[in-house]
């Protein structure tokens, strides 16, 4: 069971309290794409099908290192900016668990609209648990990949 998190339900960036409770730097990376694209489709530099991952942080150093890691894990890495915008990459947001071109990033981006995504979230979490169904049946990475598309995009 979870928790309410005050700070975040009056509007606090999820990565901000999560450096705050930390009490250090922290990027955010990785979150935007789901674990069976993760695992599957992680392509060679220049490939035209490579998915791209955004990636925040407030220290220009540490958003170079993680690019440099997300781009060692086969995916290109997108520079998304600072942590205060990182909520552009969360649950609802067009570039979430979409598997985006380094193209198709930056519009993914621009076009995230904040006060929509936890309805969008929520109306992915009731189609997922609607097509597990009886616990048995798991959607595939290719569903889910689908599923945001059209209900995030």
């Amino acid at each position: 069971m979870w928790s309410r998190i005050d700070a975040i339900e009056a509007g606090q960036v999820e990565s901000l309290w999560v450096a705050e409770q930390l009490g250090r730097p922290i990027a955010k990376a990785w979150n935007a794409i789901g674990s069976g694209s993760f695992a599957t489709k992680g392509k060679p530099a220049g490939s035209p099908d490579r998915i791209a991952l955004p990636v925040a942080a407030d220290r220009e150093n540490d958003r170079s290192m993680v690019m440099a890691l997300v781009e060692d894990t086969g995916l290109d890495a997108f520079d998304a900016g600072t942590l205060v915008d990182s909520w552009r990459q969360q649950p609802g947001a067009p570039c979430y668990c979409t598997d985006l071109s380094r193209e198709e990033m930056p519009a993914a981006l621009a076009s995230a609209e904040r006060e929509r995504l936890p309805r969008r979230r929520e109306l992915a979490i009731e189609a997922i648990m609607e097509r597990v169904g009886d616990s048995a049946t798991n959607p595939d990475s290719d569903y889910t990949v689908r599923l945001t598309r059209a209900l995030f995009m």
